[in-house]
């Protein structure tokens, strides 16, 4: 299911990368994704779906990794991706978004070794982890979105824009679909603290620590508090944003995504 996920995501982005993203079509840019296309990635999504029920779920337990959490998020954010594709012209995402879900699909396989998951069958556990999954991803979502609007902004200002962005809606509804995104990520984000919060006692048998992943969850939570309130209050925008965006992410991929590679992969643990 690895394999099939990741040659169904390549071959698509191969596709549009043949029809969509070079040559003279890109004069006129085509209205989104076919019905073909759009079913197409529905089977990919569902065979990476699939593959990753397989490698968490092992009867009664739970087993994670650095490589399977990357692997959710991009397929939660690839998913958010096709809904979202049906409302907004979200082409552009697919120039990163579609490689780096092939990437993920196949991350697991390349990388077996997880721990196992205590406290699985905790009806709370699987919500503060749901809630977990969904904010990276939407995060995630977001940080593509930051980083295509980066390099629309600058081919603008050099006043030439690169083919394969030639698809992008204009930057300020790029800008309203990017706060959109954190709006829902940071609540999502809170909760997940939250619950941790609340919950810690009861799901791990310790109150809460300060360790290295709550620390970083917090500071992402700081920089995306404050990216908002700069935003409500002071109407920030354009690269500011992008840079708050991009540092949140980064603190929140080193809260979880980082350790984790460190300990399975540098250290062996």
């Amino acid at each position: 299911m690895h394999l099939l996920a990741a040659a169904l995501y390549a071959g698509l982005a191969v596709h549009l990368w043949r029809t969509r993203w070079r040559g003279p079509l890109l004069d006129q840019p085509t209205g989104g994704l076919r019905l073909g296309e759009r079913g197409l990635l529905l089977v990919a999504l569902v065979a990476h779906g699939v593959s990753l029920r397989m490698e968490i779920f092992d009867g009664d337990s739970m087993r994670f990794s650095f490589a399977i959490a990357l692997s959710v998020m991009l397929w939660l954010a690839i998913a958010l991706y096709w809904i979202e594709s049906f409302y907004a012209r979200m082409e552009g995402l697919q120039v990163i978004g579609l490689p780096a879900a092939a990437l993920a699909a196949i991350l697991p396989a390349l990388f077996s070794q997880a721990h196992v998951l205590t406290n699985a069958g905790s009806a709370e556990f699987r919500m503060h982890f749901l809630m977990a999954m969904l904010a990276y991803s939407m995060f995630t979502l977001a940080a593509l979105h930051a980083l295509l609007m980066a390099a629309a902004e600058r081919g603008l200002h050099r006043g030439r824009i690169s083919p394969l962005l030639a698809g992008l809606p204009p930057l300020l509804t790029m800008e309203s679909l990017l706060f959109r995104l954190i709006h829902v990520a940071f609540i999502l984000l809170t909760l997940t603290l939250i619950s941790g919060v609340f919950f810690s006692e009861t799901l791990f048998g310790t109150a809460l620590t300060f360790n290295h992943k709550t620390i970083f969850a917090i500071l992402s939570w700081l920089i995306f508090s404050a990216l908002l309130t700069g935003r409500h209050l002071r109407g920030w925008r354009g690269r500011i944003a992008l840079r708050w965006t991009l540092a949140g992410f980064a603190a929140l991929m080193l809260a979880y995504v980082g350790s984790r590679f460190v300990l399975e992969v540098i250290l062996g643990r």
